[in-house]
């Protein structure tokens, strides 16, 4: 089938890298034919930098424009239209879509969440005026609703030297042996000076691996410079392809994301994690990540359920780093547990089969 996929960015790269990965799964898993028109086309190109060439050139990458510039209706009538994250379509591209002989589906494809009550709301159609068929989709954990992207599913284990990304190489030739490594991909407002010092009373080695721009973006070296103990050294990684961040939450004992898409890595990566879930006025963010938690500590000890919600609420880290090898056992446990749930192929093939 053929697929166009609207992406409107509003967090730097989360929604780009959500549409980068659901197309790339679609087109060289599925098969599918696959167009994307983006807002921000450098930055879905800077995320999709790496890929292997010949699955690259399977997506049509376009500027948002070219949706409908250059004619007054698509040239290729696509069977399904994705409006990812409820992102509005082009007046003129939807006038094109009216005049076609045979409609697409529109597909309202949401932002993950673990709710209980999206189970209710998933697949259902939204009536249009202009009569062509739109439905909701829910990204979720539930076996009911819309699945997880997936692809590429990291392997476990530990890196060879021929194996680091080559744009990581003088990052990781700083890393100690022996000390523990940590990732961070978080917004401007949490406490991270706080807690980094906090980290480096524990007397650990560790290496903190910042995410591009962030040293930057947190003032960790500002006017007011954090002054850290030489147990903690921190090293700024270059901006990554999707690819290499992936790989970069794999090779870490703990992973600090942000973001739909680094959410649901951080899981897969098998590691101890928190979720810098971004805030919202309301706090319905506190809601979703509490939805989220009440899975994933399902089957967790109450030291460890007391233990990651204190780590996922930004209390400092002398309150449960010390439960981390728990932790570790549990999130490899959760990862099986998400593959073995996942095994229909997870979102791209529940979509294709919703289409169907």
């Amino acid at each position: 089938m053929r697929w166009d996929i609207f992406c409107q960015i509003v967090d730097n790269y989360g929604d780009a890298g959500v549409c980068w990965r659901l197309a790339r799964s679609l087109a060289s898993i599925h098969g599918q034919e696959v167009r994307i028109f983006c807002d921000d086309l450098p930055t879905l190109n800077l995320l999709a930098s790496g890929v292997d060439p010949a699955i690259k050139q399977k997506i049509d990458m376009q500027p948002w424009d070219a949706s409908h510039s250059n004619a007054r209706h698509p040239v290729q009538t696509p069977d399904v239209v994705i409006e990812a994250f409820g992102c509005e379509l082009p007046e003129r591209y939807l006038a094109g879509l009216f005049i076609a002989s045979i409609k697409p589906i529109i597909i309202n494809l949401e932002y993950l969440s673990a709710e209980p009550w999206i189970t209710e709301f998933h697949g259902k159609a939204s009536p249009q005026s202009h009569g062509i068929p739109k439905y909701f989709f829910f990204p979720g954990f539930q076996e009911e609703v819309g699945g997880l992207l997936l692809d590429p599913i990291p392997a476990e284990g530990h890196l060879t030297d021929n194996e680091i990304p080559k744009d990581l190489k003088v990052a990781w030739s700083q890393l100690r042996p022996g000390a523990k490594r940590i990732s961070i991909f978080c917004y401007p407002g949490a406490p991270l000076k706080k807690w980094l010092k906090d980290l480096g009373s524990l007397g650990e080695e560790v290496d903190i691996l910042l995410a591009h721009g962030h040293a930057e973006q947190l003032n960790l070296y500002g006017e007011q410079p954090v002054s850290l103990p030489k147990n903690l050294q921190l090293i700024s990684m270059p901006f990554v392809s999707q690819d290499e961040y992936d790989w970069v939450l794999s090779q870490c004992d703990f992973n600090i994301v942000r973001g739909e898409d680094s959410f649901v890595r951080a899981q897969l990566a098998g590691k101890p994690f928190i979720w810098h879930i971004y805030p919202q006025e309301d706090r319905a963010h506190e809601v979703k990540l509490a939805a989220f938690l009440d899975l994933y500590l399902e089957e967790a000890s109450q030291e460890l359920r007391l233990a990651t919600i204190a780590a996922m609420t930004w209390a400092m880290p002398s309150e449960w780093f010390g439960k981390l090898g728990v932790w570790d056992a549990h999130a490899k446990r959760w990862r099986t547990h998400l593959l073995e749930k996942q095994a229909d192929g997870g979102l791209p093939a529940r979509l294709i089969r919703f289409v169907a």
